[in-house]
């Protein structure tokens, strides 16, 4: 079954194909992305990849040197929702369960 990877501390030239043939060494590779900035287009540094076994591609990738970078790798997890207070455009504040102080 494949799993969803987060790879991060990528260097700004990484590109989606050399991170999937970075880990095809260690099983069928279903997708790789690379994150960007919305505005710029730029990497932000991290991104995923979906794959067969990944296992094996967390234990002998993560920490190693990539590109010129040591990467992170890890089972990606879901992202925290955001709180009112989170969005960082003024307003009113929030507490932890995202409601209005006064």
């Amino acid at each position: 079954m494949a799993k969803k990877l987060y790879v991060g501390n990528l260097s700004w030239g990484t590109t989606e194909d050399s991170l999937k043939d970075l880990f095809s060494q260690f099983g069928e590779v279903h997708s790789a992305s690379i994150i960007t900035d919305h505005q710029t287009g730029r990497s932000r540094g991290f991104g995923f990849v979906e794959m067969e076994n990944a296992e094996s591609a967390i234990h002998n990738l993560n920490g190693t040197v990539f590109q010129g970078r040591s990467i992170k790798v890890s089972e990606a997890t879901g992202r925290k929702p955001k709180s009112v207070g989170d969005y960082g455009h003024g307003g009113y504040g929030g507490s932890d369960e995202g409601t209005i102080q006064w």
